[in-house]
């Protein structure tokens, strides 16, 4: 069974479509677990965060793909000046802080229904408050098309570029 590889260069993100030429559905488990690191696309001024938990994903057993939400830990955010502080503006995001946040780009290729593979060049997710609305007011990437499929059409809308 042979694949067919198109790669996409969007912004310096690379991403993979493949195409399966065979029947079977060899459909990859789900991708982002416990200590999982992942880039944040949007300008919440959090960088990086570490996954901590995936939640109401009792089917993967913990382990998260595309659409999912997770709650993690910022490991490495923007520096905050004193004059930006006090700016309505102001970075929203603190190393160490506990958030929750929706995964958008994974690694891991994902099926799509029409038999094509789906990848990213790093795995990426955007920062959520409690309410599940976006923390950030814009989105800095390429983003997976699947999320519109599971109820994130706001940051498929706000993306510069979808999949």
């Amino acid at each position: 069974m042979g694949f067919v590889e198109v790669t996409v260069v969007v912004e310096g993100k690379q991403a993979s479509v493949m195409k399966s030429s065979g029947t079977r559905d060899l459909s990859p488990p789900a991708m982002i677990g416990l200590k999982s690191t992942l880039n944040v696309i949007d300008n919440s001024g959090a960088l990086l965060i570490e996954c901590v938990n995936v939640l109401k994903n009792k089917v993967n057993n913990g382990w998260g793909s595309v659409g999912d939400e997770i709650v993690c830990v910022v490991q490495d955010a923007r520096p905050v000046s004193a004059a930006a502080q006090a700016s309505l503006t102001a970075v929203k995001v603190r190393r160490g802080d506990v958030r929750r946040a929706v995964i958008v780009r994974t690694r891991k290729p994902v099926r799509r229904p029409d038999g094509r593979w789906v990848r990213f060049d790093d795995n990426a997710a955007v920062l959520l408050n409690n309410k599940r609305e976006m923390l950030g007011t814009r989105i800095g990437g390429v983003v997976s098309a699947d999320l519109r499929m599971k109820g994130w059409g706001k940051i498929v809308s706000l993306a510069p570029r979808v999949v």
